[in-house]
Protein backbone atom coordinates (compact mmCIF):
# COMPACT_ATOMS: atom_id res chain seq x y z
CA UNK A 1 0.00 0.00 0.00
CA UNK A 2 2.56 2.19 0.50
CA UNK A 3 4.66 1.49 -2.41
CA UNK A 4 0.99 2.50 -3.71
CA UNK A 5 0.66 5.75 -2.48
CA UNK A 6 4.24 6.84 -3.21
CA UNK A 7 3.87 5.98 -7.44
CA UNK A 8 0.30 7.64 -6.95
CA UNK A 9 1.84 11.00 -5.26
CA UNK A 10 4.97 10.98 -7.96
CA UNK A 11 7.56 10.43 -5.01
CA UNK A 12 8.53 7.29 -6.41
CA UNK A 13 8.28 7.60 -10.66
CA UNK A 14 11.58 5.54 -11.50
CA UNK A 15 11.57 1.60 -11.11
CA UNK A 16 14.70 0.90 -8.30
CA UNK A 17 16.71 -1.71 -9.88
CA UNK A 18 17.79 -4.41 -7.50
CA UNK A 19 21.10 -3.06 -6.57
CA UNK A 20 19.56 -0.05 -4.97
CA UNK A 21 17.55 -2.04 -3.17
CA UNK A 22 20.73 -3.92 -1.78
CA UNK A 23 22.33 -0.76 -1.18
CA UNK A 24 19.45 0.39 1.09
CA UNK A 25 18.70 -2.93 2.94
CA UNK A 26 22.36 -3.21 3.45
CA UNK A 27 23.07 0.34 5.32
CA UNK A 28 25.41 0.64 7.78
CA UNK A 29 24.46 2.58 11.17
CA UNK A 30 26.05 6.61 11.05
CA UNK A 31 28.80 5.22 13.40
CA UNK A 32 29.46 2.26 11.70
CA UNK A 33 30.10 4.73 8.71
CA UNK A 34 32.16 6.99 10.79
CA UNK A 35 34.59 4.38 11.91
CA UNK A 36 34.71 2.37 8.50
CA UNK A 37 36.04 6.19 6.83
CA UNK A 38 38.65 6.47 9.39
CA UNK A 39 40.08 3.64 8.86
CA UNK A 40 40.06 3.46 5.27
CA UNK A 41 41.14 7.50 5.21
CA UNK A 42 43.95 6.58 7.76
CA UNK A 43 45.12 3.63 5.53
CA UNK A 44 45.20 5.80 2.93
CA UNK A 45 47.42 8.64 4.78
CA UNK A 46 49.29 5.69 5.81
CA UNK A 47 49.76 4.35 2.39
CA UNK A 48 50.76 7.70 1.25
CA UNK A 49 53.51 8.17 3.73
CA UNK A 50 54.76 4.99 3.40
CA UNK A 51 55.45 5.39 -0.25
CA UNK A 52 57.01 9.09 0.43
CA UNK A 53 59.34 7.40 2.44
CA UNK A 54 60.44 4.37 0.31
CA UNK A 55 61.55 7.16 -2.65
CA UNK A 56 64.48 6.91 -1.05
CA UNK A 57 65.36 3.19 -1.38
CA UNK A 58 67.82 2.12 -3.95
CA UNK A 59 66.65 1.21 -7.12
CA UNK A 60 63.14 0.08 -6.73
CA UNK A 61 62.38 3.27 -4.91
CA UNK A 62 60.41 5.31 -7.41
CA UNK A 63 58.33 2.18 -8.41
CA UNK A 64 57.31 1.32 -4.29
CA UNK A 65 56.94 5.48 -4.05
CA UNK A 66 54.02 5.62 -7.06
CA UNK A 67 52.00 2.22 -6.15
CA UNK A 68 52.02 3.36 -2.41
CA UNK A 69 50.84 6.56 -3.37
CA UNK A 70 48.27 5.85 -5.76
CA UNK A 71 47.06 2.70 -3.75
CA UNK A 72 46.50 5.51 -0.75
CA UNK A 73 45.21 7.86 -2.86
CA UNK A 74 42.38 5.59 -4.14
CA UNK A 75 42.13 4.37 -0.24
CA UNK A 76 40.96 7.89 0.52
CA UNK A 77 39.05 8.39 -2.11
CA UNK A 78 37.36 4.97 -1.38
CA UNK A 79 36.99 6.53 2.45
CA UNK A 80 34.19 8.34 1.38
CA UNK A 81 32.22 5.86 -0.05
CA UNK A 82 31.35 4.56 3.73
CA UNK A 83 30.34 8.35 4.00
CA UNK A 84 27.78 8.57 1.31
CA UNK A 85 27.38 5.16 0.25
CA UNK A 86 28.65 3.33 -2.90
CA UNK A 87 25.94 4.87 -5.55
CA UNK A 88 25.69 8.40 -3.88
CA UNK A 89 29.57 8.53 -4.20
CA UNK A 90 29.49 7.35 -7.77
CA UNK A 91 26.76 9.86 -8.54
CA UNK A 92 28.59 13.09 -7.21
CA UNK A 93 31.89 11.68 -8.68
CA UNK A 94 30.41 11.65 -12.48
CA UNK A 95 28.18 14.60 -12.13
CA UNK A 96 28.52 17.26 -15.55
CA UNK A 97 30.81 19.72 -12.65
CA UNK A 98 33.41 17.16 -11.56
CA UNK A 99 33.37 14.70 -14.43
CA UNK A 100 36.40 15.72 -16.12
CA UNK A 101 38.37 16.23 -12.82
CA UNK A 102 37.21 12.48 -12.22
CA UNK A 103 38.29 11.39 -15.11
CA UNK A 104 41.65 12.81 -14.97
CA UNK A 105 41.70 11.46 -11.18
CA UNK A 106 40.94 8.10 -12.94
CA UNK A 107 43.36 8.48 -15.56
CA UNK A 108 46.22 9.68 -13.54
CA UNK A 109 46.05 6.73 -11.15
CA UNK A 110 46.02 4.09 -14.32
CA UNK A 111 49.14 5.98 -16.09
CA UNK A 112 51.18 6.09 -13.00
CA UNK A 113 50.36 2.23 -12.09
CA UNK A 114 51.13 1.12 -15.84
CA UNK A 115 54.55 3.17 -15.92
CA UNK A 116 55.18 1.31 -12.40
CA UNK A 117 54.42 -1.80 -13.51
CA UNK A 118 54.32 -2.73 -16.80
CA UNK A 119 56.49 0.62 -18.58
CA UNK A 120 59.77 0.49 -15.44
CA UNK A 121 59.50 4.05 -16.45
CA UNK A 122 60.90 6.26 -13.55
CA UNK A 123 60.46 9.49 -15.11
CA UNK A 124 56.79 8.86 -16.19
CA UNK A 125 56.00 7.41 -12.84
CA UNK A 126 57.14 10.64 -10.95
CA UNK A 127 55.39 12.98 -13.49
CA UNK A 128 52.19 10.94 -13.14
CA UNK A 129 52.77 11.25 -9.36
CA UNK A 130 52.58 14.69 -9.68
CA UNK A 131 49.63 14.92 -12.43
CA UNK A 132 47.65 12.64 -9.92
CA UNK A 133 47.88 15.51 -7.16
CA UNK A 134 46.80 18.10 -9.05
CA UNK A 135 44.33 16.28 -10.24
CA UNK A 136 43.02 14.92 -7.33
CA UNK A 137 43.09 18.57 -5.66
CA UNK A 138 41.18 19.74 -8.62
CA UNK A 139 38.80 16.87 -8.12
CA UNK A 140 38.55 17.65 -4.00
CA UNK A 141 37.88 21.79 -4.82
CA UNK A 142 34.71 20.56 -6.83
CA UNK A 143 33.45 20.04 -3.30
CA UNK A 144 33.56 22.77 -1.96
CA UNK A 145 31.23 26.12 -3.45
CA UNK A 146 33.01 28.31 -5.43
CA UNK A 147 36.69 27.25 -4.58
CA UNK A 148 37.83 26.69 -8.27
CA UNK A 149 36.44 30.20 -8.92
CA UNK A 150 38.91 31.47 -6.55
CA UNK A 151 42.07 29.31 -7.21
CA UNK A 152 41.12 30.53 -10.80
CA UNK A 153 41.31 34.21 -9.80
CA UNK A 154 44.33 33.57 -7.69
CA UNK A 155 46.09 32.40 -10.66
CA UNK A 156 45.01 34.73 -12.70
CA UNK A 157 45.99 37.46 -10.47
CA UNK A 158 49.53 35.97 -9.81
CA UNK A 159 50.15 35.45 -13.60
CA UNK A 160 48.91 38.96 -14.52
Amino acid sequence: MDKLKKVLSGQDSEDRGGLAEVAETSSLSWSTRVKGFAVCFGAGILCSLLGTLLLWVPRKGLYLFAVFYTFGNIASIGSTVFLMGPMKQLKKMFEPTRLIATIMVLLCFALTLCSAFWWHNKGLALIFCILQSLALTWYSLSFIPFARDAVKKCFSACLA
